[in-house]
């Protein structure tokens, strides 16, 4: 019988339950923007779907590249995540195009937004992967005894 607790984060670390969590995130705050402005509570404007798609988006580029420095196998994770990355942003614009009928080509800067956070996530992977690399070598060197080198 597996133990409960590895299961929930072996789930917790892969990246497309991740991207499923924050598109799941997007919905439910994209509805809830349309709902308080058919209501009447505040004037939500026609750009509301694509700032809270871009919004989330950077959260799960942050919490996807800290959540990579757990994962065991860091080729797997990142493979994973740049599709899981992909897809969300893909279904997150259709979402806010479908939300607010304008095209990202209607809104100039959200276009804009997208490749810069596009190119942050790569980034900031990036980062986070050589950091790892970094922290499992210094890990398995021996620092007791440090190798010699030899004249």
């Amino acid at each position: 019988m597996k133990n409960i607790e590895s299961t929930i984060y072996d789930k917790a670390y892969d990246p497309i339950v991740q991207a499923g969590l924050v598109l799941s995130l997007i919905l439910a705050v994209i509805i809830l923007g349309k709902l308080v402005n058919a209501i009447g509570i505040m004037s939500v404007s026609d750009q509301f779907p694509w700032t809270a798609a871009t919004s989330f988006l950077l959260f799960f580029a942050i919490i996807n590249s800290v959540v990579s420095l757990a994962s065991k196998d860091l080729n797997k994770y990142w493979g994973r995540s740049m599709l899981s990355f992909a897809i969300l942003a893909a279904i997150s614009a259709g979402i806010a195009y479908f939300f607010s009928a304008l095209s990202i080509e209607e809104i100039g800067p959200y276009k804009w937004i997208y490749f810069v956070l596009t190119f942050g996530y790569l980034v900031f992977l990036s980062i986070l992967g050589f950091m790892k690399r970094i922290v499992d070598f210094a890990e398995r060197e021996d620092w007791q005894a440090p190798k010699q080198k030899r004249k």
